[in-house]
């Protein structure tokens, strides 16, 4: 299932005193199976494209076909756009609301009017996915629990949906470094082992470059670039003139090269950093 955005702008207030245009002729093709991290500074324009992606807002011009359905057309069915696309906002676990983990996520099942067998494997195949133990959990509240799991039962709610692409806004804000590696480490789960498209947008770069198989970049408004990691954190000048910046790994080779390190162009992730530190390593005990 693909989504595909055309010639997509939207105003915010349009017409009036306040007018902005946050997205100006965006062109985009996301493709089935892919893991894309969305990055850019605040007001670029990305929590307002994720939220085109299902419907929730609809351009002021342009238009977005989802598995092939025009989300402008009158005779789409959104609610059917929603089950294969499912969005998680920031702060998702603000909005858990039932008395229990598993009432809340079966909300959404239930709201599709499934029966009651298929609401209840829905929901603890998604508490499975997002390693929610069901027999333990799932008559608690949900205000009982850490942040990083309030966080994974939002993140289940979704899930339970059973959506081809999930599209999470900024999903490990505000959570400690364990709980941000829970959610990270999910994430990668459902990418790899479930298939599932991701789209993730996110201010933390080397995030991006731990999960993310290809990178857009927006920019007032715009895709400023569109690439693989290796190729959009090459270009860190470009990056740092619109007030991004590069992962901790691009940053460390850099700084390596600058002091006569044969560290190779294209370096980017903390793996591939660590393994030319070794190297350099090696070669100094061998030296020694």
């Amino acid at each position: 299932m693909s989504i595909v955005i055309e010639k997509l702008n939207y105003v915010y207030m349009a017409g009036g005193p306040y007018e902005t245009h946050a997205l100006r002729d965006v062109n985009l093709t996301i493709e089935d199976g892919e893991f894309v991290g969305l990055i850019g500074h605040t007001g670029s324009g990305k929590s307002t494209l994720v939220q085109h992606l299902n419907g929730l807002l609809m351009p002021t011009s342009g238009r977005i076909l989802v598995d092939g359905m025009d989300l402008a057309d009158k005779d789409t069915d959104r609610r059917a756009v929603r089950q294969r696309v499912g969005l998680v906002f920031q702060y998702p676990e603000n909005q858990l609301f039932e008395e229990t983990v598993e009432k809340d996520i079966a909300f959404g099942p239930k709201n599709l009017g499934l029966g009651e067998e298929e609401i209840a494997r829905r929901v603890r195949d998604a508490m499975r996915r997002v390693a929610l133990d069901y027999d333990t959990l799932h008559e608690r509240s949900v205000f009982e629990l850490s942040g990083g799991q309030m966080r994974r039962v939002a993140i289940a709610g979704v899930l339970a949906m059973e959506p081809q692409v999930l599209v999470l806004d900024e999903p490990c804000a505000g959570l400690d470094p364990r709980g941000r590696e829970e959610i990270l480490s999910l994430i990668r789960g459902l990418h790899s082992e479930c298939g599932t498209t991701i789209v993730m947008v996110s201010h933390s770069m080397d995030d991006v470059a731990s999960l993310a198989e290809r990178v857009i970049v927006m920019n007032k408004g715009g895709v400023f670039m569109d690439g693989a990691p290796r190729e959009v954190f090459s270009r860190g000048e470009e990056l740092r003139a619109i007030g991004l910046d590069v992962p901790q790994a691009v940053q460390l080779a850099q700084k390596l090269r600058d002091r006569g390190f044969d560290v190779p162009q294209g370096v980017y992730r903390i793996e591939e950093i660590k393994a030319v530190i070794e190297g350099i390593a090696g070669k100094g005990e061998k030296h020694a």
